[in-house]
């Protein structure tokens, strides 16, 4: 008689690089495939197949992620200089981390699970902090250039419409010289926003979002001003009710706030704030939870195995 529990709903599989390939099949034949009938979904993400795909399969396996809703990564190589040398690669492939994430168009929300009997690296820390990490655009949708010599740089938006070109001038270049020009839409913030205070109120933690809306004041004061409109129209009676508040703060002050509190609050973060502050989170000795989601009109779906919060 089969004893294995039925997955109704299929899992994207997405297969990773190097030892992970070998641990993750120990894993599945030992812990999981002799339990569970599952329906796999699979996506080799391996350097070799995205290089002969032209990367194709990790939009696939993102867009597959889409219409079954969860999804299992293992870790993957993002090459530089010398692994396009060492595997012979066609081109210089983005993270797929970076892709998948864009296609999703998600927050990633990250959480250590205390444990009593582990020492904590900074004792202050009774309660989890849970980074949000707002998983679309600016740095890692970038697109940089370096400049070859003296010359003026120009920032031109073009309205689909008939409205008139804008023309922003950004430098005066003297001699050679590196640029970034990078960018982010209002609907995805609005989404980050919600997914924040979503797990806010969920968590019945106070919710701060950090920027540095004093340097830019237009880039950052936009996260800045849906945040706070989003918080006003939907979400401050909820928070008072549950006694819990939103509050933005500069990311120098709120990292600052970070080592000297004792935890117990969800902190939105920029999505390379969030990538760095995740990183500074998991030092920690202990498990961390991960969590994807993105919104679907009413609906939050999550993307990922569903970990234990914590260990009382």
């Amino acid at each position: 008689m089969d004893t294995k529990i039925k997955v109704h709903n299929p899992v994207v599989e997405m297969d990773g690089d190097e030892m992970t390939r070998i641990i993750w099949k120990m894993i599945k034949d030992k812990l999981i495939f002799p339990f569970l009938d599952l329906d796999i979904k699979y996506y080799d993400l391996g350097i070799l197949n995205r290089d002969a795909t032209n990367d194709r399969v990790t939009v696939e396996s993102a867009i597959a992620t889409l219409k079954y809703n969860v999804a299992i990564k293992c870790a993957t190589i993002t090459p530089d200089e010398t692994r396009v040398k060492e595997f012979g690669l066609k081109s210089l492939w983005r993270s797929p981390n970076g892709t998948i994430r864009n296609i999703l168009n998600g927050t990633v929300f990250r959480e250590p699970i205390l444990c009593r009997n582990i020492p904590r690296i900074i004792p202050g820390w009774k309660k989890p902090i849970c980074i949000g990490r707002h998983a679309f655009g600016d740095q890692y949708c970038a697109t940089d250039t370096i400049i070859p010599g003296p010359g003026k740089l120009k920032m031109i938006f073009e309205p689909e419409n008939e409205g008139s070109p804008t023309e922003l001038n950004v430098y005066d270049f003297k001699g050679p010289g590196v640029a970034l020009a990078m960018y982010n839409v209002d609907e995805s913030i609005h989404a980050f926003a919600e997914a924040s205070m979503s797990m806010a109120f969920a968590k019945k933690w106070p919710l701060y979002l950090s920027t540095k809306n004093t340097i830019l004041k237009k880039y950052d004061g936009r996260f800045k001003d849906i945040f706070q409109e989003v918080y006003e129209q939907k979400w401050k009676q909820k928070f008072v009710e549950k006694s819990i508040w939103y509050e933005h703060r500069l990311i120098d002050d709120m990292v600052a706030y970070a080592i000297k509190s004792s935890g117990g609050y969800v902190w939105a973060c920029k999505n390379y704030d969030g990538d760095v502050q995740s990183d500074l989170l998991a030092q920690e000795p202990s498990l961390m939870a991960t969590k994807n989601c993105w919104s679907s009109q009413t609906n939050w779906k999550w993307l990922a195995l569903k970990l234990w919060r914590s260990v009382k």
